[in-house]
């Protein structure tokens, strides 16, 4: 599997966290050092997150499990639909409907409007309607397509999610948590990292930083994908027997003096 080194995130901005002012203390093993009212993120720290969330999803992959992407801040939009359907992955990008995971009956309901809707409109029945109705039902139909499309065929909750800002997407950590659903997510220096069980420390904010830790774990689905039916791993056919939690992310490492040679190397910066 490929991993992401250092180099690699430092050059995306994986490392910038947000001002000091704005940060959440459970973060603190995670950072690096404050510099000029920023905090810096421990990217040793990362890419060994990163590489235990990439195993975790190639395992559940691997077992037959679907994940489910969740980032709604335009930052991650494009990066989310993007890479989900290359891994055959749900995704939501638009708003988080209560309910999605702890109340997936309703959201199926309304999953099947939406194809009714479209139904109608391709074998011709709009012509057989006023106006205004088929005005009406165009307006809902664009609403539904629009919260809806990423998981317009997830007909049972997924083997695990993905989380973008997890402050942002607290309802939907909430309800992953309650269904006991594997959460992973990249923590930012202001989210507090216990709610999930795979952090990955890193940006939340910039597209660059996003996109390469995304499309990290996407590469591990797809490569889970391709060994599924050939054992797959013990990690996701614990989860998928009802275990109570995936392995525990790695604990926090001192920081490395790599990472500040690697911050002075790119920014010119002596730390």
């Amino acid at each position: 599997m490929t991993r992401v080194d250092v180099k690699e995130l430092l050059e995306a901005g994986v490392h910038f966290g947000h001002r000091t002012q704005r940060w959440n203390p459970k973060m603190k093993p995670y950072i690096f050092e404050a510099r000029n009212g920023i905090y810096v993120i421990d990217l040793e720290q990362t890419a060994k997150q990163l590489a235990a969330a990439q195993d975790y999803l190639r395992s559940i992959a691997a077992n037959g499990g679907r994940v489910l992407f969740v980032g709604c801040k335009k930052q991650s939009q494009e990066a989310i639909r993007e890479l989900a359907p290359l891994s055959n992955s749900f995704y939501v990008t638009e708003r988080w409907l209560g309910g999605t995971l702890t109340n997936l009956a309703t959201i199926r309901k309304s999953v099947a409007r939406m194809k009714l809707i479209d139904d109608m409109e391709a074998k011709g029945k709009f012509d057989k309607l006023p106006k205004h109705e088929v005005s009406a039902l165009r307006r809902e139909n664009v609403k539904l397509h629009k919260n809806l499309d990423g998981v317009r065929d997830m007909d049972r909750n997924p083997g695990a999610i993905i989380i973008v800002d997890v402050p942002r997407e607290h309802i939907a950590v909430a309800e992953a948590r309650r269904l006991r659903i594997p959460t992973l997510a990249i923590v930012d220096t202001n989210a507090d990292p216990d709610l999930v069980d795979y952090p990955v420390a890193g940006n939340d904010d910039a597209i660059r930083s996003i996109r390469i830790l995304l499309e990290a774990m996407n590469n591990a689905i797809i490569e889970g994908n391709q060994n599924r039916g050939r054992g797959g791993d013990k990690p996701a056919a614990a989860a998928a027997s009802g275990a109570d939690k995936p392995a525990p992310a790695p604990a926090p490492a001192a920081p490395a003096p790599a990472t500040s040679a690697a911050l002075e190397d790119l920014t010119g910066v002596s730390a």
